[in-house]
């Protein structure tokens, strides 16, 4: 066991790592860990459903044809094959772009990274949505914003409240959504509230960042444009492969005007200099055949929906009539809404002894709020395994009330 010391260090560092704690409920996640533990909590996509020998053999080809190539530095942009393919992939959803005008990032997380690095300084103003991607509030965060948060509804993003916002004075350096079946809320964007939002950005010149990685993992319903086919000149797009094909590889990318994008170049390479051309030669190779992507992710897509339909069934049958929930058509969540009296945060822990584990609201909120609210993740554990945690988690709510009403007298 390590001996306690103290930091010498504290002093010493720099004041935004202050904002910087550790997960009050990281511990409560390792013993959610264990088998016998129904996790609802992470957001893992089901990579065991991809064709594991076709994956293997693309590897193989890649190390054969592009051996020394994949194994040594590359440039800070990105393989411009990889760029292509991801021009190729936006393009299914409607994004017309140019390769020279997307760099590839380790993963969208640090593609959220390097945007806050070049456009936030201390004190800024940041409007996201609320709730929000604890990822994309943790990357900004590090650089000192103040969040300006717009509610969500069914329909997403509530335009009207950033209008009024900025009708009262703020001045957001930009706004960050996630239209698709968004995390945590599962959510999307209507029509109506997207053409809103370009807009009225358009007009007051703040820049939009889209983040978009569930778009093409739709179960139902007709396929809305996304906000940078909507405003190409406004809008900063982020894409990823994590959740059409694999989180392991770690490619991500960035679609921006140029001056953007040279900027994020330079940020990137003060990061980490470059990508791994062994991960980005091993995703164009996997991408360059049409029928076997397409294949593959027609797989992961009725995965998810039979996943999200036994959840949503689950939760119709045992969840106690005080709480509601989101009916995703696309993505990996659900949002479930408990009484104002829960304290979802407080009651993980006797979650995990009863073997379920979720998300507390709370995560995803930069003001605290969220604390009667859960995130269900079902891309992860099978039909069976997602029916027995909902059920374990109903007689948890169950017996929370029954206590809440006993000591209230209702």
């Amino acid at each position: 066991m390590a001996e306690f010391s103290i930091d010498r260090f504290v002093d010493r560092y720099a004041e935004r790592t202050s904002g910087m704690s550790a997960s009050e409920v990281r511990a409560l996640f390792a013993v959610a860990a264990r088998p016998e533990v129904v996790s609802l909590a992470g957001g893992m996509p089901y990579v065991e459903a991809l064709p594991g020998q076709e994956v293997l053999e693309v590897a193989t080809q890649v190390l054969r044809d592009l051996g020394p190539t994949a194994l040594q530095y590359g440039g800070g942009q990105g393989q411009l094959a990889l760029r292509d393919r991801a021009v190729m992939l936006m393009a299914e959803e409607g994004v017309d772009a140019d390769p020279d005008d997307v760099v590839i990032t380790t993963g969208a997380q640090q593609a959220l990274d390097l945007l806050g690095k070049i456009f936030i300084d201390p004190g800024d103003t940041i409007a996201v949505e609320a709730p929000a991607y604890v990822g994309a509030l943790t990357a900004f965060a590090a650089y000192q914003p103040r969040f300006l948060t717009i509610e969500l509804d069914d329909e997403g993003m509530i335009v009207e409240q950033l209008e009024r916002a900025i009708v009262r004075g703020e001045r957001p350096t930009f706004v960050y959504t996630v239209p698709n079946f968004g995390n945590p809320a599962g959510v999307t964007m209507s029509r109506r509230r997207r053409e809103h939002l370009v807009a009225l950005c358009r007009e007051t010149g703040f820049p939009i960042v889209e983040d978009n990685p569930y778009g093409l993992l739709r179960f139902e319903g007709e396929p809305l444009p996304c906000l940078r086919s909507l405003d190409p000149r406004n809008v900063i797009y982020l894409g990823t492969v994590s959740k059409t094909f694999s989180p392991g590889v770690r490619v991500g990318w960035v679609l921006a005007d140029p001056s953007v994008i040279q900027r994020l170049v330079l940020a990137k390479e003060a990061a980490d200099l470059c990508g791994s051309n062994l991960t980005m030669l091993l995703t164009e190779r996997w991408f360059s055949n049409d029928a076997r992507w397409r294949s593959a992710l027609t797989g992961l897509i009725d995965t998810y929906r039979w996943r999200r339909d036994a959840m949503l069934d689950a939760l119709e049958e045992q969840f106690p009539g005080t709480a509601s929930w989101t009916h995703p058509s696309g993505g990996f969540y659900v949002w479930v809404a408990l009484p104002t009296w829960s304290d979802t945060t407080a009651m993980l822990a006797a979650a995990v002894e009863r073997r379920v584990a979720y998300v507390p609201g709370t995560a995803f909120y930069p003001d605290g709020r969220g604390v009667d609210r859960m995130r269900l993740a079902y891309c992860y554990p099978t039909e069976d395994r997602i029916r027995e945690g909902v059920a374990r988690l109903a007689t948890l709510l169950e017996d929370d009330e029954r206590l809440y009403r006993s000591l209230h007298g209702s």
